[in-house]
């Protein structure tokens, strides 16, 4: 899709937005590739913790670290904003999971446009949660994706790819922190590939395109009539937040670390908890198959290996969660 970009190129002036810890590697590789960070945009602080106590963004507290100018409006438009990031004289804006759609005017407004990185290889898994269904639907690769931005969500021309093995038993947060990496490597040679004019952008095939909504708690509860395999990318694919969950008693618990059984042949009700092992986990029943179920949260605590949370939980064999 692009020759192989080289380093050393002229320092650009860039306009950087993102908000959590995916968009840091980035971050920080621009700053040690000699790229002059004019403004770091990211999100308001927002309630964090127990407590509901206002924090900041990762990308806010790192920025703020190294003296970078910080701006965090509620949304990214408006006359006021405009003049502010005008002000800054960007060559080029560089997102990152920055959380918001920006407008014409603001992807317009540096001399070389605004690109993104994206954790897909794209046009496969448009919008907010890319690493979450990578995990959900069960694929084998996924990839790192830097793209010129235009208003269509994730639609614009792709600039450089990167593709990734996804491991076997990988959590999305395992998932997230390796492709942030990735990411920003492939930055840093997209950046390069633009300065020496060697990039060739390259539209995406529309008829190719998969989508990835934001993932909530409601669609993060447990379905036991799935298949083990698939009950097993489920916990997986939401292991951090929102975090996969299942009734239990009537109380809502979180689950992790599944080590699916998927020959294991049961005539019990999905759901239903068929062994107790304080080394392996609990195994419960799917719509076909089993899985092991290696980590335990109930509400308020902290998450535990079951062999310590059966220490307080007693659980039988015929216990459901439902």
């Amino acid at each position: 899709m692009a020759k192989e970009p080289s380093r050393g190129g002229r320092v650009l002036r860039v306009l950087f937005w993102g908000t959590p810890l995916f968009a840091l590697p980035s971050l920080r590789a621009l700053t040690e590739e000699g790229h002059d960070i004019v403004g770091v945009v990211t999100q308001p602080d927002r309630p964090s913790g127990r407590g509901r106590k206002l924090a900041p963004s990762p990308v806010r507290q790192v920025a703020e670290e190294e003296g970078l100018s910080v701006l965090a409006p509620e949304r990214p438009r408006g006359e006021g904003f405009l003049g502010q990031i005008r002000d800054l004289r960007p060559d080029i804006s560089v997102v990152a999971a920055y959380g918001h759609i920006l407008d014409s005017e603001v992807l317009s407004l540096p001399p070389r446009g605004s690109i993104n990185v994206h954790a897909s290889l794209l046009p496969e898994l448009r919008g907010a949660a890319p690493v979450h269904w990578a995990i959900l639907r069960g694929l084998e690769t996924t990839g790192v994706t830097i793209m010129r931005m235009v208003l269509e969500m994730d639609a614009g021309p792709i600039i450089h790819q990167i593709p990734e093995r996804i491991g076997p038993f990988e959590t999305s947060t395992e998932l997230g922190t390796r492709l942030s990496e990735l990411g920003a490597e492939a930055l840093i040679e997209a950046l390069a590939l633009l300065e020496e004019n060697a990039a060739e952008e390259v539209e995406q095939d529309r008829s190719k395109a998969t989508f990835a909504p934001k993932v909530d708690r409601e669609m993060a509860r447990v379905d036991w009539n799935r298949t083990a395999q698939e009950v097993g990318w489920h916990l997986r694919g939401l292991d951090g937040v929102p975090g996969a969950w299942s009734t239990l008693g009537g109380e809502s618990v979180k689950l992790d670390t599944p080590v699916p059984e998927l020959r294991f042949r049961h005539g019990a009700t999905p759901g239903t908890v068929l062994d107790t092992d304080p080394a392996r986990g609990v195994l419960v029943a799917c719509g076909k198959g089993a899985t092991w179920i290696g980590e335990i949260q109930s509400p308020g605590k902290k998450r535990m290996d079951v062999g310590a949370w059966l220490k307080g939980h007693p659980l039988n064999k015929g216990n459901c969660f439902e």
